[in-house]
């Protein structure tokens, strides 16, 4: 097994795996990495809530997935399985259920969303050139060993630590990472080509998990909840404070955006054709916090009820 590393390689430590320094940006570098191999997985994306970073965007999500087909197609990789995102389809009508029938988001307002839907069209391009691929769709992926931590891990971690001053009346569909490997992998080995699945987990409000992160760690949950209009409009306020603090923003306009998709999205494709199941939600808010404290990350060890 190779993996294919560009700068980060921490949560590669004591596996049993080749690590093959690499740009999904430089051809070369790939097609070295992909020789010999029988599958690609692709993971590598650059994921923002930023409206202001479509170029880079578009230099890695889309121009480096078409290095990254490319690659494949010129070293004879039998399978690419690529890693899409819930963004990269279009979420409305929001009262009908999202499924892999939903057309591609290319005309996005939201940079990151177009930038997925362009990759997918990357992926099928390669495909009509004779390509094996399969297309994983999750949405939004959270769970333990988050070492570069996610936009949603800094959230609990936050809310762990007691730094989170206020919540916004919204929610989004929250999917376990170890389920959507496991279901890649199992895809990878059944899955007929050409084939995608939406890899859902479960619609959440974030009151509902700051209730949670509460009840496991003892912090208080924020006591303000701003409603999406009035957060929306804070939203540029938000981040100018942030980048003067030095810290990631976690509520900009492009965040917000993205809280206001489809409630509802369907793994009906991955339960039927795979065996799909996702965790529930409580296991893997738990887990994850259990790894920030085991790794230093937590002001206070969790509660003994998180323990149990």
């Amino acid at each position: 097994m190779r993996a294919l590393v560009h700068e980060h390689r921490q949560s590669l430590e004591g596996l049993d795996v080749d690590i093959a320094f690499g740009d999904v940006c430089e051809p070369d570098s790939l097609r070295s990495a992909f020789s010999g191999a029988e599958v690609v997985y692709h993971l590598a994306a650059r994921i923002s809530i930023s409206m202001a970073d479509w170029p880079l965007l578009e230099t890695v999500n889309v121009t480096g997935t078409r290095n990254v087909v490319e690659a494949c197609l010129s070293c004879g990789v039998r399978r690419l399985v690529y890693f899409s995102s819930i963004h990269a389809l279009v979420q409305e009508p929001l009262d009908v259920p999202v499924d892999e029938s939903r057309p591609l988001a290319e005309n996005d307002c939201l940079p990151y969303s177009r930038s997925k839907a362009l990759a997918c069209k990357e992926v099928s391009n390669g495909m009509a050139r004779g390509l094996d691929a399969i297309i994983m769709i999750p949405t939004g992926i959270i769970g333990p060993h988050d070492y570069q931590l996610s936009h949603f891990g800094e959230v609990l971690r936050s809310l762990a630590c007691g730094r989170l001053p206020a919540l916004v009346n919204s929610g989004f569909d929250w999917v376990d990472v170890r389920d959507v490997v496991e279901c890649a992998i199992r895809a990878e080995q059944h899955a007929p080509r050409g084939a995608s699945y939406l890899l859902s987990g479960h619609w959440v409000s974030l009151c509902e998990v700051a209730s949670l992160v509460a009840e496991v760690t003892g912090i208080p949950a924020p006591r303000i909840v701003l409603p999406m209009w009035l957060a929306s409009i804070g939203g540029p306020v938000f981040s100018a404070l942030y980048r003067v603090s030095g810290r990631r923003p976690l509520y900009t306009s492009g965040s917000m955006e993205s809280l206001r998709g489809n409630t509802r999205i369907s793994h009906h494709r991955a339960t039927c054709e795979l065996g799909y199941q996702p965790r529930p939600f409580r296991e893997t808010i738990i887990d994850t916090l259990r790894w920030f404290e085991a790794t230093g990350q937590l002001k206070q060890p969790l509660t003994l009820r998180a323990k149990e």
